[in-house]
């Protein structure tokens, strides 16, 4: 017995020729809108035969390379000769997306911890049950695009990891290297399996995420690196053929190895780092001191790194409670 289709409707139609601008509608029955609809933005442009490319940002609300990136590729979509099909959403939590947060104002869901998502569920419930089951079905490759937020600074990376599925490695790599960020890095989440990405890959797609600044910020660099790396993705999957993109140097792969990898707060007050962005670091290293806000008299808490590598993730808040991520590490890697 097939499971009822999403509530969500679509003003575009996927399988019509051509290039469309539309929403997503999200039903949302409040107080002072009895019958509302949410309207998400979306673009479609199909032509002839080949892949389709499904490409997304605004997972987070205050992640705003991706969403610019996939702006700017919207506007000159409709010019495009393509082979194939893309599907762009830059700001898939919409209403996270418009007040620049991280989860939904309206019930705070975080999308990307709600996968595979409800159908009849919260607001973000139902954007995660309409990805999963209307969306990532339409897809051979799937680019959702991060970073860091208000409360990180992130390094520029390619999140990556291999299919299970080994006769897609080819390909999965071929499109890794196209990206070309300066690095790529297989992230360990720590058993966490509720995400887009984890979704992405129950579906048997290929997927690339990215992780491109921090602070809530648009960084100029860091956006550059997302739209010619989106742009070279659709290149090599053969959608598009013009205006090639140069690539870089070579993407250094990278590798977040387990709990040890991640600096936690032990406690809550004011955190000084002893480190930066990009230090290389060693287990047992003085990681920062932990002050009390209550009691500032007492000595600091000493913090130590569990791991060596290189840090790739920092805490824009100095404020801190017990079990708040202030960095992440990351040593270097081989695909096998």
């Amino acid at each position: 017995m097939t499971s009822p289709r999403s509530l969500i409707s679509a003003t575009v139609d996927f399988d019509k020729e051509g290039f469309q601008t539309g929403v997503l509608m999200l039903p949302y029955s409040h107080n002072t809108s009895a019958y509302g609809r949410i309207p998400v933005p979306i673009a479609v442009l199909k032509q002839g035969e080949g892949p389709t490319v499904l490409m997304t940002g605004g997972n987070h609300g205050d992640e705003l390379e991706g969403p610019v990136a996939l702006m700017k590729i919207i506007q000159e979509m409709a010019a495009w000769k393509i082979n194939g099909r893309i599907i762009v959403i830059p700001g898939l939590n919409f209403p996270a997306f418009q007040q620049g947060t991280r989860t939904s104002p309206i019930d705070n869901g975080n999308l990307n911890r709600m996968f595979p998502g409800k159908r009849n569920g919260s607001l973000t419930e139902m954007i995660a049950h309409y990805v999963d089951t209307e969306l990532f079905p339409l897809a051979d490759i799937i680019l959702d695009m991060h970073a860091g937020g208000a409360s990180f600074n992130h390094a520029p990376v390619l999140l990556a990891a291999l299919p299970k599925n080994a006769a897609q490695h080819r390909d999965y790599i071929k499109l890794v290297n196209a990206f070309n960020a300066p690095t790529t890095m297989i992230m360990d989440l720590l058993g966490e399996d509720r995400t887009y990405g984890a979704a992405a890959e129950r579906h048997g797609k290929l997927f690339l995420c990215g992780e491109f600044g921090g602070g809530a910020s648009c960084n100029p660099d860091n956006l550059q690196i997302v739209e010619s790396g989106l742009r070279r993705v659709l290149q090599a999957s053969g959608v598009t053929k013009h205006a090639p993109v140069a690539s870089q140097n070579e993407t250094r792969l990278m590798k977040v190895d387990g709990a040890g990898h991640y600096l936690f707060s032990a406690g809550r007050g004011v955190f000084e780092p002893c480190f930066k962005l990009g230090d290389r670091v060693k287990q047992d290293q003085l990681a920062g001191r932990l002050y009390n806000l209550d009691a500032p008299w007492e000595p600091a808490k000493e913090h130590y790194f569990s791991g060596t590598g290189e840090i790739m993730v920092t805490r824009t808040f100095s404020h801190v409670v017990a079990g708040d991520c202030i960095a992440v590490i990351a040593s270097p890697a081989t695909w096998y």
